[in-house]
């Protein structure tokens, strides 16, 4: 059995060949994601003490005849106290042609980098080809990835970070730059926003963040941050302005950025343009036209893991 830690993972899994990994796996027939499994950690026959009791996650996938990928994701909100991320995870590969054990990765490496790839995906069909300037919004571990990722699929002239504590976006800008990025911090987000052509956000905000009426003709929003429905980084403006695409339908209507503007009628999931793999398997872009502004709502598919789990193990 192989087993590779998260220095491995980052190595086997650049930029561009996850990319294609990605756009292989979603558009494949035979490949399925169930929906993930939470379980509560707590004695037999108990109830939670709290709201956030430690959680444990499970997401499996498989392309028919090839592999079984299944990530395991453990949620523990004091690890805080003890220093220790409060998520991590790992996957299990399986042969789905015999059901052997073929080994396992690190998952948070994997699931930073496959979420960053997913929105590159979505931003080659839905970005217009003559951008040049990149908004990321958020300082987290998945900043610097979103910008690299978009970066490959696109050239731009400005890579501009955006975090509620500016000494947190230096770090970050300043990061990219040394990597060849041309980044730099700023400190008004309304300012950013009116003048970007691509608008990445990575934020835990459970207010929005991002105002719809700002957004140019023909931005493109991609929205990561929110995977819980109170969670929320644009406005309803920037939902009912855009045209919405999302990874997978059932689970990103869970998350605030659509859940609330549905509750609240301004769209309805009919109004949903369609999911990754309809982007992936469809014309080479879905923009319809140069003033569209387009919104790629993610919350992660267990194709993405399935995917990226198979680039680390071919190397």
């Amino acid at each position: 059995m192989r087993a590779y830690d998260s220095m491995a993972v980052a190595a086997a899994l650049d930029w561009l060949p996850l990319i294609e990994a990605i756009e292989v796996v979603v558009a494949n027939p035979n490949a399925a994601a169930p929906g993930r499994s939470v379980h509560e950690i707590v004695a037999p026959g108990l109830l939670a003490q709290s709201s956030r009791a430690p959680a444990l996650l499970v997401k499996p996938g498989w392309v028919l005849g090839d592999v079984i990928a299944v990530k395991a994701v453990t949620f523990f909100p004091d690890n805080g106290l003890r220093d220790l991320p409060m998520v991590n995870a790992g996957v299990l590969l399986f042969s789905a042609i015999d059901g052997t054990l073929l080994g396992a990765c690190d998952g948070n490496e994997l699931t930073t980098r496959r979420t960053a790839a997913a929105s590159a995906v979505a931003a080659k069909r839905l970005a217009r080809t003559d951008v040049t300037r990149l908004l990321v919004v958020g300082t987290g571990a998945l900043a610097p990835m979103v910008a690299e990722a978009h970066a490959s699929v696109r050239t731009y002239s400005r890579v501009e970070v955006w975090g509620r504590r500016p000494d947190e976006a230096e770090r970050v800008a300043k990061a990219l730059l040394a990597g060849g990025l041309p980044a730099s911090a700023v400190a008004d987000l309304d300012a950013a926003v009116a003048t970007a052509h691509v608008i990445s956000c990575v934020t835990g905000a459970t207010k929005p963040i991002v105002k719809g009426e700002l957004l140019q003709p023909g931005t493109h929003l991609d929205l990561i941050g929110s995977f819980a429905e109170e969670m929320r980084e644009a406005d309803d403006e920037a939902v009912r302005r855009g045209s919405v695409w999302v990874d997978t339908v059932d689970d990103a209507v869970l998350a605030g950025d659509l859940a609330q503007p549905i509750q609240a009628g301004v769209i309805s999931i009919a109004d949903l343009r369609g999911d990754l793999r309809d982007l992936v398997s469809g014309p080479a872009t879905r923009r319809t036209d140069h003033d569209e502004i387009t919104v790629f709502k993610s919350v992660g598919t267990a194709l993405e893991d399935v995917a990226a789990a198979q680039l680390v193990f071919s190397g």
